[in-house]
C-alpha cells in the first residue's frame, strides 16, 4: 500500500520516525511529508502569503523511504505532498504518532487530526493517531497496533472515505485492554492567560490551563483510552448541526428582516 506520511509534531519527532519505520518495514511503499518543526495547535491554517519550500530529508528514516521538511503547517504538508511532491496518488494518508491525545473538541484545534482530515477531503481514506501522554512516549506499541490496522483495511476497505481518529493509551502492549469504536467525548478546559513582562516592559500572555474532569458518556473515547482501550472515533469534515436545519427552517426569516433579494 502507498501511504503518505505526516504529523504536527514535525521531521525530527520520535513520533513520526517510528511510525513511517514500521510502515516502511511492513512492506508498504512511505513517503514522509510534515513540517519542518512542531507546529502543534495549528487546527487546519494554511500558508497563504509567503512561499512553501520543501527540502528533501536524507538519513533520518530506514533507507528507501523519501521524506520531506515543509517550512509550513500540518495541512499544508499534505496538500503540498498530494498535489506537487508524489508522483502517485497514495492508497492513504496517516497522520501521527502525536505525542499527547487528540480527544473529544481537541480534534478541532489538532494539526494532527487536520493533516488527517485533508487526505480526506481529497477523497482518500486516512488516520490520526495519537498516544495519550506527553511524558511515557514509547510509540512503538502505538505503531504494531497502525500496522494490524492497515492490514485489515487492505483485506476490507471502507466504503468511502472518512477520518478514523485513533487514540492509543500509552501503556505496554500487553496492558492494553482492546480497541473500542467511539463517539468523540467533550475536553473542557480552564483557561489560564498567564500575565507576564518583557525586557522591554510590555505585557504579553502565555495559554496555559487543565482539563476539567466532566462526566462522559460510557461510549465516547475519553472513557475508552482512560480504561486502558485504544479509542477509534470516525469523523467527518461536515460540521452542519443537522437538527438546527428544521429548526432554523420553521421560522419565519421574512417577518424578522423583510424581503430579500432573489426571495
Amino acid at each position: 500500500m502507498r501511504i503518505l506520511v505526516s504529523n504536527d509534531d514535525g521531521i525530527l519527532a520520535q513520533g513520526i520516525r517510528t511510525l513511517a519505520n514500521t510502515l516502511h518495514r511492513a512492506g508498504h511503499t512511505v513517503t514522509v511529508v510534515c513540517p519542518d518543526r512542531e507546529r502543534s495547535a495549528t487546527g487546519h491554517a494554511l500558508t497563504m502569503h509567503k512561499p512553501l519550500r520543501a527540502e528533501a530529508v536524507e538519513n533520518l528514516f530506514e533507507p528507501g523511504l523519501a521524506a520531506w521538511a515543509i517550512n509550513g503547517t500540518p495541512s499544508d504538508s499534505v496538500k503540498l505532498g498530494l498535489d506537487a511532491l508524489l508522483g502517485e496518488r497514495p492508497d492513504l494518508v496517516v497522520s501521527g504518532i502525536n505525542c499527547g491525545a487528540n480527544l473529544g473538541s481537541d480534534v478541532l484545534y489538532s494539526g494532527t487530526v487536520s493533516a488527517a482530515m485533508e487526505g480526506t477531503i481529497e477523497g482518500l481514506p486516512s488516520i490520526a493517531v495519537s498516544l495519550a501522554s506527553r511524558s511515557r512516549c514509547d510509540f512503538q506499541p502505538a505503531a504494531d497496533f497502525l500496522v494490524r490496522f492497515v492490514r485489515a483495511l487492505e483485506v476490507q476497505p471502507l466504503p468511502e472515505a472518512f477520518l478514523l481518529n485513533v487514540n492509543v493509551p500509552a501503556l505496554p502492549e500487553s496492558e492494553i485492554l482492546g480497541a473500542r469504536v467511539c463517539r468523540l467525548g467533550m475536553r473542557r478546559y480552564r483557561d489560564q492567560f498567564v500575565k507576564r513582562v518583557d525586557p522591554r516592559g510590555v505585557n504579553y500572555y502565555w495559554l496555559a490551563g487543565e482539563v476539567i474532569e466532566s462526566e462522559e458518556a460510557p461510549d465516547s473515547d475519553v472513557v475508552a483510552v482512560g480504561e486502558g482501550c485504544i479509542a477509534i472515533t470516525p469523523l467527518k469534515y461536515d460540521l452542519t448541526y443537522e437538527p438546527g436545519i428544521g429548526l432554523l427552517g420553521a421560522r419565519q426569516w421574512e417577518k424578522i428582516f423583510g424581503p430579500l433579494a432573489g426571495g
